[in-house]
């Protein structure tokens, strides 16, 4: 019962519903870590999107299988660079 109730708001966002509700700290502070690893996610995707060709406009499950097909052929042309490299002794 002697828990310190405050509203609870990040990144301009209302969690509790109406700035009046009112929160128990630890409830607000998964909700701002949630909303900070949210973000972390959606950098992380912007990257890869730019990384990977045709990776622009891709929705998340497009993307990864987009990037794993992407890792095969660098992992191909690698293979054929280095089968070259040697027949020529580079």
């Amino acid at each position: 019962m002697g828990r310190s109730l405050r509203t609870c708001s990040a990144g301009g966002q209302v969690f509790a519903g109406s700035r009046h509700k009112m929160w128990p700290r630890r409830r607000c502070v998964a909700a701002k870590r949630k909303l900070v690893q949210e973000r972390s996610i959606q950098v992380k995707v912007r990257k890869l999107q730019r990384l990977v060709p045709g990776g622009s406009g891709l929705p998340a499950d497009h993307l990864f299988t987009r990037t794993a097909d992407y890792i095969l052929f660098l992992k191909m042309k690698l293979g054929v660079l280095q089968a070259l490299s040697k027949m020529y002794q580079l």
